[in-house]
């Protein structure tokens, strides 16, 4: 979602103050390691995700914004108001969940096992890329994240409640 979403540009709704941890992990990276451990016979319990480090969900989106040059602008909006106006972490805001402890779990061992991660604009750029090999009506309709229209909206009405 959040790649695509940047790529189309505009005001791009950013939910809560930035600040809530995220973490996100490339199908390929994720793939090529469990090919490895199971090649060399690794066994135990991981937590496969990314990144190495603590991500907030401001440096998500900058990270996915490095990946194109359309322009935007995030506009930050409160959990509390996107709760109110039935926007819902994770379904209408991929990845995102406020102020949850578990929205970083260590994955030191996983690391230590060998996993390893692209950089998030690589994932971001190649997503966009292979977004535009999909059909008009694939692409008009995500499977998470919210619509163009449902977007707007919710803006609008943030921007009325701020006037």
């Amino acid at each position: 979602y959040w790649p695509v979403r940047i790529a189309r540009g505009g005001d791009v709704l950013a939910p809560g103050d930035g600040l809530d941890a995220v973490q996100v992990i490339d199908a390929r990276d994720l793939t090529a390691w469990i090919v490895r451990l199971a090649e060399e016979g690794t066994g135990g319990t991981f937590n496969a995700t990314g990144p190495s480090s603590r991500m907030s969900m401001s440096e998500m989106l900058a990270g996915i914004r490095a990946a194109t040059s359309t322009p935007i602008r995030f506009e930050w909006v409160p959990a509390d108001f996107l709760a109110e106006h039935s926007v819902s972490s994770w379904g209408d805001m991929p990845v995102w969940i406020p102020r949850n402890p578990l929205t970083f779990v260590r994955n030191e061992s996983a690391v230590q096992a060998g996993l390893t991660f692209r950089p998030l604009a690589e994932t971001a750029r190649d997503t966009i890329e292979w977004n535009g090999t999909r059909s008009e009506e694939a692409r008009m309709s995500p499977r998470a994240g919210l619509s163009a229209e449902r977007e707007l909206e919710v803006l609008a009405a943030w921007r009325r409640f701020n006037d």
